[in-house]
C-alpha cells in the first residue's frame, strides 16, 4: 500500500522556501520533490488561502513563505493538505454482524484513535521554526550542493 507523502512533501517544499534568497517558481518546487508542477500549485492554494504561502507574477516571481514560521505548526499544515489519513490499517469492515469482528474493531479502534491523538497532540508542539532550526543544524555539518 503507498503511503500518503503530502504532508511530508508540503513541509519539503516549505524549509526550501524558507530558506531560499527569492521566490521558488512551482517548477522548481517540483523538481524538489519528483512531481508535477500543477499539483505544487493545487496544495500550495490550499496554503495561500490561509496565509502561510503567496505567489508574485511575472518575471522574478514565485512563491514564497508569508506567515511567521514561530507561529505555524506541523498540525496546522496537516489541516491545510486536507487532514490525511494517519494510519493505512483499518478494520476489514466497518459496520460487521459478527459479534467476534465487532470485538476485534472496538480494540483496534480505541488503539488507533488513542495513537492518532498522540502524535496529533505531537504535531501542534512543533512548528515551522523547529523544523527550521533542525535544517540549519543538520545544514552546518553538510557540505554538498543540495538543501
Amino acid at each position: 500500500m503507498r503511503r500518503d507523502s503530502k504532508l511530508s512533501s508540503i513541509l519539503h517544499v516549505l524549509l526550501h522556501m524558507a530558506h531560499g534568497d527569492r521566490p521558488l517558481t512551482s517548477e522548481e518546487l517540483a523538481g524538489y520533490l519528483g512531481t508535477n508542477p500543477v499539483l505544487v500549485r493545487r496544495v500550495l492554494a490550499g496554503l495561500r488561502e490561509r496565509g502561510y504561502v503567496g505567489a508574485d507574477k511575472g518575471h522574478g516571481g514565485g512563491w514564497r513563505i508569508t506567515c511567521d514560521l514561530r507561529a505555524v505548526t506541523l498540525h496546522d499544515i496537516y489541516e491545510a493538505v486536507g487532514a490525511p489519513a494517519v494510519f493505512a490499517m483499518g478494520h476489514r469492515d466497518e459496520h460487521p454482524q459478527c459479534l467476534v469482528e465487532r470485538a476485534v474493531n472496538q480494540a483496534l479502534g480505541s488503539a488507533f484513535d488513542e495513537a492518532e491523538a498522540l502524535l496529533l497532540s505531537r504535531f501542534k508542539d512543533v512548528t515551522l521554526a523547529d523544523l527550521s532550526k533542525r535544517f540549519n543544524q543538520h545544514h552546518k555539518g553538510a557540505h554538498h550542493g543540495h538543501i
